[in-house]
């Protein structure tokens, strides 16, 4: 898995810069104003998922988060702590494909 830098916008906004998404998979910080963006310019949609790697009661997994990215498309998708894996302290990211997807993780300032 390839990990994801994030990019840190202030007040004034920022620049991004997206990298093609890796067929392993890819890592990135997760929390407060934490989002992944994924531009998908494939002719065929594509899905984005994100582990949760927490339990309910105990014993219960926690279902992990699709997130289908129609072809042409952009998508913001939070990532918050839910998404922390607690070995790694990051969120693992994986998709179904990857031909012609770029991500870009950036944090927001939250109030």
């Amino acid at each position: 898995m390839a990990a994801l830098t994030t990019t840190v916008l202030g007040l004034t906004g920022g620049t991004v810069a997206f990298a093609a998404a890796a067929g392993g998979g890819d890592t990135c910080e997760t929390g407060a104003g934490v989002v992944l963006l994924v531009k998908n310019g494939d002719a065929s949609s594509h899905t984005v998922t994100l582990a949760t790697p927490g339990v309910v009661d105990g014993d219960l997994a926690v279902a992990d988060r699709a997130v289908t990215v129609a072809a042409g498309v952009e998508k913001a998708i939070p990532v918050t702590n839910r998404y922390r894996d607690p070995s790694t302290g990051r969120a693992a990211i994986t998709y179904d494909a990857v031909t012609s997807v770029t991500v870009t993780v950036i944090r927001v300032p939250v109030s």
